[in-house]
Protein backbone atom coordinates (compact mmCIF):
# COMPACT_ATOMS: atom_id res chain seq x y z
CA UNK A 1 0.00 0.00 0.00
CA UNK A 2 1.56 3.37 -1.15
CA UNK A 3 0.11 6.74 0.37
CA UNK A 4 -0.67 9.73 -2.15
CA UNK A 5 -1.26 13.55 -1.79
CA UNK A 6 -3.05 15.80 -4.56
CA UNK A 7 -5.37 18.69 -4.35
CA UNK A 8 -6.92 21.32 -6.36
CA UNK A 9 -8.76 18.89 -8.70
CA UNK A 10 -11.63 21.16 -9.27
CA UNK A 11 -13.57 18.49 -11.58
CA UNK A 12 -16.54 19.99 -13.18
CA UNK A 13 -15.25 23.65 -12.56
CA UNK A 14 -15.36 25.47 -16.34
CA UNK A 15 -13.37 28.32 -14.95
CA UNK A 16 -10.69 26.38 -14.03
CA UNK A 17 -9.51 25.77 -17.43
CA UNK A 18 -8.73 29.52 -18.17
CA UNK A 19 -8.48 30.73 -14.52
CA UNK A 20 -5.13 28.36 -13.96
CA UNK A 21 -4.91 27.70 -17.14
CA UNK A 22 -5.39 24.29 -17.79
CA UNK A 23 -4.17 22.47 -20.72
CA UNK A 24 -7.86 21.46 -21.76
CA UNK A 25 -10.12 21.64 -24.52
CA UNK A 26 -13.13 21.13 -22.23
CA UNK A 27 -13.61 20.09 -18.98
CA UNK A 28 -14.79 16.79 -19.97
CA UNK A 29 -11.82 16.47 -21.28
CA UNK A 30 -9.61 17.97 -17.99
CA UNK A 31 -11.89 15.62 -15.12
CA UNK A 32 -11.53 12.38 -17.71
CA UNK A 33 -7.83 13.01 -17.72
CA UNK A 34 -7.14 13.59 -13.91
CA UNK A 35 -9.89 10.63 -13.50
CA UNK A 36 -7.05 8.48 -16.04
CA UNK A 37 -3.63 9.95 -13.90
CA UNK A 38 -5.69 9.78 -10.74
CA UNK A 39 -6.38 5.62 -11.65
CA UNK A 40 -2.81 4.90 -13.18
CA UNK A 41 -0.51 6.44 -10.40
CA UNK A 42 -3.18 5.22 -7.02
CA UNK A 43 -3.98 1.76 -6.93
CA UNK A 44 -6.85 0.29 -5.66
CA UNK A 45 -5.11 -0.31 -2.09
CA UNK A 46 -3.44 2.40 -1.99
CA UNK A 47 -4.91 6.11 0.36
CA UNK A 48 -4.96 9.32 -0.90
CA UNK A 49 -4.93 12.41 0.69
CA UNK A 50 -7.09 14.91 -1.25
CA UNK A 51 -6.64 18.59 0.37
CA UNK A 52 -9.60 20.02 -0.98
CA UNK A 53 -11.38 21.96 -3.82
CA UNK A 54 -12.56 18.60 -5.05
CA UNK A 55 -15.29 19.45 -7.33
CA UNK A 56 -17.06 22.88 -8.24
CA UNK A 57 -20.71 23.18 -10.10
CA UNK A 58 -21.47 19.05 -9.76
CA UNK A 59 -24.39 17.86 -8.53
CA UNK A 60 -24.03 15.25 -5.37
CA UNK A 61 -24.96 12.27 -7.91
CA UNK A 62 -22.36 13.08 -9.94
CA UNK A 63 -19.98 13.95 -7.34
CA UNK A 64 -20.16 10.21 -5.78
CA UNK A 65 -20.15 8.55 -8.81
CA UNK A 66 -17.04 10.26 -10.21
CA UNK A 67 -15.40 9.45 -6.49
CA UNK A 68 -16.69 5.71 -6.88
CA UNK A 69 -14.55 5.77 -10.08
CA UNK A 70 -11.37 7.06 -8.57
CA UNK A 71 -8.98 4.41 -6.94
CA UNK A 72 -7.87 4.02 -3.63
CA UNK A 73 -9.16 4.71 -0.14
CA UNK A 74 -9.38 8.27 0.04
CA UNK A 75 -9.65 10.81 2.16
CA UNK A 76 -10.50 14.68 2.40
CA UNK A 77 -8.89 17.59 3.87
CA UNK A 78 -11.74 20.23 3.11
CA UNK A 79 -10.97 23.46 1.06
CA UNK A 80 -12.89 26.23 0.29
CA UNK A 81 -14.60 24.99 -2.81
CA UNK A 82 -16.02 21.64 -0.95
CA UNK A 83 -19.50 22.40 0.03
CA UNK A 84 -22.05 20.59 2.63
CA UNK A 85 -22.60 18.08 -0.44
CA UNK A 86 -19.13 17.12 -0.74
CA UNK A 87 -18.68 16.86 2.34
CA UNK A 88 -21.22 14.01 3.09
CA UNK A 89 -20.44 11.96 0.09
CA UNK A 90 -20.34 8.37 0.81
CA UNK A 91 -16.91 7.54 -0.87
CA UNK A 92 -14.53 9.59 1.57
CA UNK A 93 -13.08 7.36 4.12
CA UNK A 94 -12.66 10.86 6.72
CA UNK A 95 -13.06 14.40 6.20
CA UNK A 96 -11.45 16.89 7.90
CA UNK A 97 -10.28 20.64 8.01
CA UNK A 98 -6.95 19.76 9.08
CA UNK A 99 -4.50 16.58 10.44
CA UNK A 100 -1.40 15.57 10.97
CA UNK A 101 0.58 11.84 10.15
CA UNK A 102 4.30 11.15 10.67
CA UNK A 103 4.83 8.95 6.84
CA UNK A 104 8.03 7.32 6.58
CA UNK A 105 9.54 9.13 9.51
CA UNK A 106 8.94 12.67 8.43
CA UNK A 107 5.88 14.45 10.41
CA UNK A 108 3.23 15.78 8.00
CA UNK A 109 0.75 18.85 8.82
CA UNK A 110 -1.90 18.96 6.22
CA UNK A 111 -4.49 22.08 5.40
CA UNK A 112 -6.13 23.01 2.30
CA UNK A 113 -4.38 26.33 3.14
CA UNK A 114 -0.36 27.31 2.79
CA UNK A 115 0.95 28.08 6.78
CA UNK A 116 3.47 30.82 7.57
CA UNK A 117 4.26 28.49 10.25
CA UNK A 118 3.00 25.20 11.81
CA UNK A 119 2.99 22.92 14.58
CA UNK A 120 7.04 21.28 14.82
CA UNK A 121 8.19 23.08 11.35
CA UNK A 122 11.79 23.73 13.31
CA UNK A 123 11.37 19.93 14.01
CA UNK A 124 11.49 18.00 10.93
CA UNK A 125 7.45 18.89 9.90
CA UNK A 126 6.70 19.36 6.34
CA UNK A 127 3.36 21.79 5.48
CA UNK A 128 1.53 19.79 2.86
CA UNK A 129 -1.37 21.85 1.29
CA UNK A 130 -3.03 23.20 -2.26
CA UNK A 131 -5.00 26.48 -2.48
CA UNK A 132 -2.15 28.15 -4.63
CA UNK A 133 -2.18 26.07 -7.68
CA UNK A 134 1.55 26.50 -8.00
CA UNK A 135 1.36 30.71 -7.83
CA UNK A 136 3.11 30.54 -4.08
CA UNK A 137 6.27 30.33 -3.74
CA UNK A 138 7.21 28.01 -0.95
CA UNK A 139 8.88 28.37 2.29
CA UNK A 140 11.09 25.68 3.37
CA UNK A 141 9.54 22.20 4.22
CA UNK A 142 6.40 23.49 2.42
CA UNK A 143 4.54 22.00 -0.37
CA UNK A 144 1.95 22.27 -2.69
CA UNK A 145 0.37 19.49 -3.67
CA UNK A 146 -1.71 20.78 -6.34
CA UNK A 147 -2.45 19.07 -9.76
CA UNK A 148 -1.91 22.02 -11.48
CA UNK A 149 2.03 21.55 -9.69
CA UNK A 150 2.42 18.08 -10.18
CA UNK A 151 1.36 17.41 -14.07
CA UNK A 152 -2.57 16.48 -13.05
CA UNK A 153 -2.11 13.59 -11.16
CA UNK A 154 -0.87 12.59 -6.91
CA UNK A 155 2.22 12.32 -5.70
CA UNK A 156 3.96 10.42 -2.86
CA UNK A 157 5.98 12.36 -0.22
CA UNK A 158 9.38 10.37 -1.74
CA UNK A 159 9.01 12.42 -5.15
CA UNK A 160 7.28 15.24 -3.12
CA UNK A 161 10.49 15.62 -1.49
CA UNK A 162 12.95 14.73 -4.28
CA UNK A 163 11.48 17.81 -6.18
CA UNK A 164 13.06 20.12 -3.54
CA UNK A 165 16.06 18.32 -3.68
CA UNK A 166 16.77 18.68 -7.95
CA UNK A 167 15.77 22.04 -7.20
CA UNK A 168 18.67 22.80 -5.14
CA UNK A 169 20.89 20.46 -6.75
CA UNK A 170 20.25 23.10 -9.80
CA UNK A 171 20.68 25.66 -7.53
CA UNK A 172 24.13 24.63 -6.41
CA UNK A 173 25.55 24.49 -10.21
CA UNK A 174 28.17 26.57 -11.39
CA UNK A 175 26.88 29.42 -13.79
Amino acid sequence: MAIFFTSDTHFGHTGALSRFRRPFASVAEMDEAMVANWNATVGPDDEIWHLGDFALRMGPDAMASLLDRLNGTKHLITGNNDGPATLRLPGWASVQAYTEMVLDETRLVMCHYAFRTWNAMYKGALNLHGHSHGQLKGMPRQFDVGVDVWNFRPVTLPEIVASRQRKKKDQDLPL
